[in-house]
């Protein structure tokens, strides 16, 4: 919290608050080529804590944890899919400082109806 600061208004949206902290990937493009890597210039601090943030839940959170086996079944390595988890926790971050809301396991990382999962399978 301490690197984001407290100015609620310094983002303008999740996507920046993502670009800033490293999460979110840098796409480029050039003909038929496309490569999606990881943000070299971002706030270091951020990002290094961000991983540890990604990588504890694994053990404690089933919602996270079931997150980060679909990316890896989804061929993601190790890192990219913890990239992808922090990802989707300074997401959640952003929605709860702008909202006010504390952050709640069930909302971040909803289970499937059991209509839906019937209809999946």
């Amino acid at each position: 919290m301490a690197e984001i600061g407290d100015d609620r208004t310094r983002f303008a949206n999740a996507g920046s608050l993502k670009a800033y902290a490293g999460s979110a990937p840098v796409t480029r493009s050039s003909g038929k080529s496309c490569m999606v890597m990881s943000r070299k210039i971002k706030n270091q601090r951020l990002a290094a804590v961000g991983y540890v943030w990604a990588f504890v839940p694994l053990t404690r959170s089933p919602g996270a944890r079931a997150h980060y086996d679909r990316r890896r079944e989804a061929g993601d390595r190790h890192v990219a899919a913890q990239r992808n988890l922090f990802n989707r926790f300074m997401g959640m971050l952003f929605y709860c400082l702008q909202n006010g809301h504390i952050y709640d396991e069930a909302i971040a990382f909803p289970q499937p109806s059991p209509e839906l999962a019937a209809a999946a399978a």
